[in-house]
C-alpha cells in the first residue's frame, strides 16, 4: 500500500526571521481559502452560511479570530478558515448561494506570512508601493498589491501586525525580499 504524500509548504523547516522586538517574518498558520465572486446578495448568503458576515466595502476585512473575509474588488472576496474546513464551508456556501456565482478551493495555491513588529509597516514599504502610514492604511484595511513582482494581498490586523497571502509559487521569492528589507532596516 503506497503512503500518502503529506502536504509541503514552502516555508516549512524555515526559521522566523526576527530582529529583537522590532520585528518577526514568519509563516501564518495553515488554512482553508476559498474565492468567491459574484453579487452582494450571493456574499450576504455566503457570510450566513461561512459564518462569518462579508465585508461590503471594497479592501477591507472582517475577522472573529478563525475565521477571515477580505472584499477583494466589487464582486470578489478572499475567505479564510482554519485547516481541513475547505470541504465543509465549500459545500455550506453552495447550499445557501441562490444567485449564480463562482466559488473556488484555492487552499493549495495561497501561503500566508505574518509580519509583525515596530519595523512591520517599514519593511513592507520596502517592496510594496502604498502608504502604509496607519491614517492611509488602518487596521482593517485589505488589499491586492505588489511586492516587488509578486502579487499579494496585503492586510493590517493590528497597528503592527500584517498578513501578506501569496501565490505558492512566488513565496520564496517574497521571504527572500523580505529578509533583504530586514536586513536593510534593523542595521
Amino acid at each position: 500500500m503506497a503512503d500518502i504524500a503529506t502536504r509541503r509548504d514552502p516555508l516549512d523547516g524555515i526559521a522566523p526571521i526576527t530582529a529583537r522586538s522590532r520585528l518577526t517574518i514568519e509563516a501564518a498558520p495553515r488554512g482553508a481559502r476559498l474565492v468567491l465572486r459574484g453579487p452582494d446578495s450571493a456574499a450576504v448568503a455566503a457570510g450566513q452560511a461561512f459564518g462569518l458576515a462579508l465585508p461590503t466595502a471594497l479592501n477591507t476585512a472582517a475577522t472573529d479570530g478563525t475565521r477571515t473575509a477580505f472584499k477583494l474588488g466589487p464582486d470578489e472576496w478572499l475567505l479564510l478558515a482554519p485547516e481541513n474546513t475547505e470541504a465543509e464551508a465549500y459545500a455550506a456556501i453552495e447550499a445557501a448561494v441562490q444567485e449564480p456565482h463562482s466559488l473556488v478551493d484555492v487552499s493549495h495555491r495561497n501561503i500566508g506570512i505574518l509580519v509583525s513588529g515596530s519595523l512591520a509597516a517599514d519593511v513592507l514599504n520596502a517592496g510594496v508601493m502604498l502608504d502604509l502610514d496607519p491614517k492611509a492604511f488602518p487596521v482593517g484595511t485589505a488589499t491586492r498589491t505588489l511586492y516587488a513582482k509578486a502579487e499579494i494581498v496585503l492586510w493590517r490586523k493590528g497597528a503592527n501586525d500584517f498578513h501578506v497571502e501569496v501565490w505558492r509559487s512566488f513565496t520564496d521569492y517574497l521571504h527572500g525580499q523580505l529578509e533583504q528589507a530586514a536586513r536593510e532596516y534593523v542595521k
